[in-house]
Order: structure tokens, then C-alpha cells, then sequence
């Protein structure tokens, strides 16, 4: 598959780095030379110095018969120029990133589909619907519906106490039926769970169930839920005006901006918020602002390091649910490690929106990129005689690093043990490492 990659900027250089790994041909191009300049030396993939809406420059890339053109630079009008020019000099698909939520509107699909921009991302909305599903499921730090909500992976951080700790795979502890603990996350590297492994005091656990069976890993994992009515935002950045807008009309929000400006601004765009220029980052002033009361705490400012000292703060103070942007990876295992919370990335969230659109095909329903992992959830689906039904699951002699948790069959979701046999059809979810995901698919046709 050859595909163009039109901003070398955070998520341009973030996505040419993942789809390099997973023998493609992709080709990287922006007007700073600068940008390109490690990627050319370090990534298998080529680099152009040229305008994303220069039409000899796409030329020049290779544009015509491209598998698919994406166009991720700061600005709108520049992504959406560079699709219109690449699907008409012969590219097959096209994907913008955008910043107008009005063009993701059901309405306008059609529209822009006949333009010639098949996709469209706005990565800021896609990461406030995944704080405003985390507040939902706040005794979990991430949750995600698999299969069109007949399962989904729990992932929960689990304490001293815990009833699951410290029991072996082998054991039979977890051969209830009732969830299925696919990966665990301990000191900054994934596990896939063998027989003798056990889960550890703070370890992150990774879990498929069907939604009916969370009380089992709430029980098991020694959590418990809390209401959440009073919310603290630090940072009026456009994730927050969006999570903002999605959050119930019950809930009070104190937004905290230092720009005393952008607060004007935002009191006029934002009427279900209260906002309040200062710094999330000042004990006294959150103290007199009432966070001891608050029930969650999100820091969302455009500073990494910022929003982990805020939500370190918050915890100090007793917080129980935070969520910090964590926009530079490389500070993500040092985030996990201080234990501020939900940790959230924009660039793993557009990474996974457009695995899917790369992996489009009849075998492939969905892939997740996790933030909180070296590792992906994939749905396959099995074909008929495809090796995957040949045998039971323990006899399948899958790669290294992969677990399957569950499957779909006929609209139910089924949890998978080593006895299940996959038949044609079957929607199978499987965790895997990022590197394994290419080796798996000849499994499933």
C-alpha cells in the first residue's frame, strides 16, 4: 500500500513513523526542511521539501494512484486544498484533518464526498468524547467499546487489596467466564498474560468483558464508583471547549484560564461553564477555587509538563479522577508511573482513526491504538477456511505478543478460552503488540 502523508508536523511525523513499521511505502512531505530532515535518516520511508498544494510537487511525490492522501498540517484550508488537488490528480482516497465541526455533520457527508474528501478527522473532538466516556466510566482509566458496544476493554489500575492480585493464570482464578484480562501494563512494558504470570500491586490491567459483567471486575479489582457533579477544567483549549459542550447540563464546570483575554472569549462561546482567569497550577488559588470539592480535575493546556504537575496537585488535594493531555509521548510512561490518572494524546487517537481507514477491508472491522500501551485491539473477521477455524484456540500457534480476548457471532458476544473453536464469520477480538498486526491477518483469510 503506498501512502502520502502531507504535514511533517506532530501527527504527520507521529503517523509517518507508525505506518514505516508496517511495510508500506510512505512518502512524507512539508515546506520546513527541517522537519524532514531526521525522519529521512532514521524511518524507512521517503521525504519531499514542497508545498502540500503545489501541484508539481504532488506530481513530483508520485500522487497519481496513490492508495491514500493524507493531509495533516496545522491548517484547514491547506489540508482540504491538498485532498481537492490529490484526488483530482489521481489519487484513490483522500483524508483531511479539519478544525469546523460542521463539516462532520451527517448532512454533509455526501457533500464532500463528491468533492473528492472521502475522510475527515478533527482530532480535538474525538479526544474530548474519550474525557467525557472517561468521566462516565471514571473508575477505570480508559474504556473502549468494542464490536459496536457487544463488548468492550476495561482498563483499571489496581491497588493493594485487590482480590485479583497475586493469582496465576494457571491457577483457574480467571476461568470464570466473566471477563477475559488480555495484557497487563507494569513498569512501562505490555505483558500478554501466560500461564505463570500473575496481575501486581499497580499494575494497569487490560479486560474484555460484555458491559453487564462489570460488576465483577469492579469486585475482583477493588473499585468502586463515584459520582461525578463538580468538575475543574485547566486550559481553554478547543479539546475543552469541546468536552465542555458534550458534558450533561447537571454537572458544574469551573474552567481555569490564564489568558485573561481567551476568557472573555470563552464566557461568551461557553454558557454552561463558569470561567476564571488564573493558573491551574497555583495551590492557593485552586484551593480558594474549591478543588478539596471537586470530583474530577482535567488538565488541558498546551504544555505537557503543566498538565502533570496540575493533576499532581489535584491528587494532593485529594482529587480522585484526573486527566491530563500528555501530547509528547515520550512523557506518557512518566506520567503513568507518577499515577496522575487518564492520560490523554491526540496523536494515538488520529493514529487509530486512520489504521481504520488503512485496514478498510471485509477482514478487518476496527483497530484501536492504545495510549496506555505498546499494543492494538484489532477485530478480524474469520473467513471460511481461513486457518483460524482450523483449530481450537490453543492449538493455533498464533505469534508472539498476541491474545485473543473475545469474539462476536451472530450479534453475541462471546468470550474466547483455549477451548473455543473461531468458526467463519466470527468477529474476532484480538490484543497484539504493534508490530504484530500484519503477521496476524494471514491467520484470518
Amino acid at each position: 500500500m503506498r501512502i502520502i502523508i502531507a504535514g511533517a508536523g506532530d501527527v504527520g511525523t507521529h503517523l509517518a513513523k507508525l505506518l514505516s513499521r508496517e511495510n508500506m511505502e510512505i512518502s512524507l512531505i512539508d515546506e520546513d526542511r527541517d522537519k524532514l530532515g531526521a525522519l529521512d535518516t532514521n524511518y524507512d520511508l521517503l521525504t519531499k521539501v514542497g508545498s502540500p498544494t503545489s501541484l508539481r510537487d504532488l506530481k513530483d511525490i508520485g500522487v497519481n494512484g496513490v492508495d491514500l492522501f493524507i493531509a495533516v498540517t496545522p491548517l484547514e484550508s491547506v489540508n482540504m486544498t491538498s485532498c481537492l488537488i490529490a484526488n483530482s490528480l489521481g489519487a484513490k482516497r483522500t483524508l483531511a484533518r479539519i478544525d469546523n465541526y460542521e463539516y462532520l455533520l451527517d448532512e454533509n457527508r455526501s457533500f464532500f464526498e463528491n468533492l473528492g474528501l472521502n475522510h475527515l478527522i478533527y482530532p480535538e473532538v474525538l479526544a474530548a468524547r474519550e474525557i467525557t466516556e472517561s468521566l462516565r466510566t471514571n473508575w477505570m482509566r480508559y474504556n473502549l467499546k468494542l464490536s459496536s458496544g457487544n463488548l468492550e476493554l476495561c482498563v483499571v489500575k489496581v491497588r493493594e487489596g485487590a482480590p485479583m492480585l497475586y493469582k496465576r493464570f494457571s491457577s483457574g482464578y480467571f476461568s470464570h467466564g466473566k471477563y477475559r484480562v488480555v495484557a497487563i501494563k507494569r513498569m512501562g512494558e505490555t505483558i500478554i498474560p501466560r500461564g505463570n504470570d500473575q496481575i501486581e500491586t499497580d499494575d494497569l490491567v487490560f479486560i474484555v468483558c460484555k458491559r453487564e459483567n462489570r460488576n465483577y471486575i469492579l469486585e475482583h479489582a477493588n473499585k468502586n464508583i463515584h459520582e461525578i457533579k463538580n468538575i475543574i477544567i485547566f486550559g481553554g483549549s478547543r479539546i475543552a471547549q469541546k468536552a465542555i459542550q458534550q458534558m450533561p447540563s447537571d454537572i458544574k464546570i469551573k474552567l481555569i484560564e490564564p489568558d485573561r483575554d481567551r476568557c472573555y472569549a470563552l464566557s461568551e462561546r461557553l454558557t454552561n461553564a463558569m470561567i476564571i482567569n488564573g493558573n491551574g497550577n497555583d495551590m492557593e488559588f485552586l484551593k480558594e477555587e474549591g478543588i478539596e470539592d471537586a470530583d474530577a480535575f482535567i488538565a488541558l493546556t498546551d504544555n505537557t509538563e503543566t498538565n502533570i504537575f496540575a493533576c499532581l496537585a489535584a491528587k494532593r488535594f485529594g482529587v480522585r479522577k484526573t486527566i491530563a493531555e500528555v501530547e509528547n509521548l515520550d512523557y506518557i510512561p512518566m506520567a503513568e508511573g507518577l499515577d496522575i490518572g487518564t492520560v490523554l494524546n491526540k496523536k494515538t487517537i488520529t493514529a487509530s482513526y486512520i489504521y481504520q481507514m488503512l485496514l478498510d477491508r471485509v477482514d478487518v472491522r476496527n483497530v484501536q491504538n492504545l495510549t496506555t500501551a505498546d499494543a492494538q485491539i484489532v477485530e478480524f473477521v474469520a473467513a471460511d477456511g481461513s486457518d483460524v477455524t482450523k483449530n481450537k484456540v490453543r492449538d493455533l500457534n498464533l505469534p508472539a505478543d498476541t491474545n485473543i480476548g473475545a469474539l462476536v457471532r451472530a450479534g453475541v458476544g462471546i468470550l474466547v478460552n483455549g477451548d473455543t473453536q473461531i468458526m467463519k464469520d466470527d468477529v474476532v477480538v484480538v490484543f497484539c503488540k504493534s508490530h504484530v498486526i500484519r503477521k496476524l491477518e494471514k491467520y484470518f483469510k
